[in-house]
Formats: C-alpha cells, structure tokens, sequence
C-alpha cells in the first residue's frame, strides 16, 4: 500500500478515534493527546498494517493500548521530585494514620442515635443499616414496599438532624 493511500485512510478514520479516546480519558484534552499519539505510532508502524484489514478496529487498538501502558506508567509514577534544597522523594502511597479514638466515638455516636429512633422507623432502618434490601425488609416486616422505603427515609432524616456533623 502506498504512503499516500495509507495517509488518507488514516484521515479518514481518524474522527471515529475521538468519542473513544473521550470514553477513555473522560478529557477532552487528555483525548486529543491520545489521538495524536495513536495517529503518530500508526504512521510510525504503516509496515505492521496488513492491507485488508479493518484499520478502525487496528487504531482501536493502538489507541486502547497506549491508554493502559500510560495508566500503567502513572501508576507506577506515585512518586513525586521535591525540589527544596534536600532533594528527596515524597511517596505518595504513604498512608495517614487515622484516629481511631475519634472514628469509635462517632460509631458509638450513630448507635444511639439509632437506638433513640421511634420503633417505627428503627426496625426497617437497622434491617436497611445490616444490608438488607428494600423488598427484602418489606418482606420480613409484612409490610408494602413504599412504606418502607418511606419509614427508611424519615429515619434517615430524624438521624441527620441527631447526629452532629463533623
């Protein structure tokens, strides 16, 4: 195939290479980057291209490749250069300690909130808070769908209004 014919065919798929590049970036800055970058390696690589084949499915995968290899990259990039006088390298996957103390203490908090609620609405709500679903409590409770979902939701909101925010 010549150079010229490989160059239009190029031209001619290259829009069809957008609205993927943008599913997989969620940019549209980081998607045109892409793009030239898929554009750049399939005219680098014209002698991998076998005539016949179908080119939007090759620059498919060009461009899906060079997205996990640089997801790939950065990734593994989690290190950042500080450039004060010391020099040294911050890893970002260093984790913060949390206070415990504080966390136990809202938990606690949260159960007697619960545990003050009409029983009305605790008994669905701590069927909802163990992880049952809302056919499922009305089940167990004999009770119609929308009334739980509704007794869900004034528990919820008498719990937002108990409960003091952080």
């Amino acid at each position: 195939m010549a150079t010229l014919e490989f160059n239009h065919m190029l031209i001619k798929n290259a829009d069809f290479l957008k609205p993927f590049a943008i599913t997989l970036t969620k940019d549209q800055e980081t998607a045109k980057d892409l793009m030239q970058e898929t554009l750049y390696r399939a005219l680098a690589n014209k002698e991998k291209y076998s005539v016949g084949t179908n080119v939007r499915a090759w620059l498919y995968t060009i461009m899906r490749n060079i997205f996990i290899n640089n997801y790939r990259r950065k990734a593994k990039q989690n290190t950042i250069f500080d450039s004060t006088p010391n020099e040294f390298l911050i890893n970002y996957q260093q984790a913060a300690i949390q206070n415990e103390a504080e966390t136990n203490l809202r938990i606690k908090e949260i159960y007697s909130a619960i545990y003050e609620l009409p029983q009305i609405f605790k008994q669905p709500f701590m069927l909802y808070f163990e992880g049952y679903k809302y056919n499922e409590i009305a089940k167990v409770l004999h009770e119609p769908l929308g009334t739980i979902k509704s007794r869900i939701h004034f528990a919820r909101r008498l719990l937002k209004t108990q409960i003091s925010k952080f």
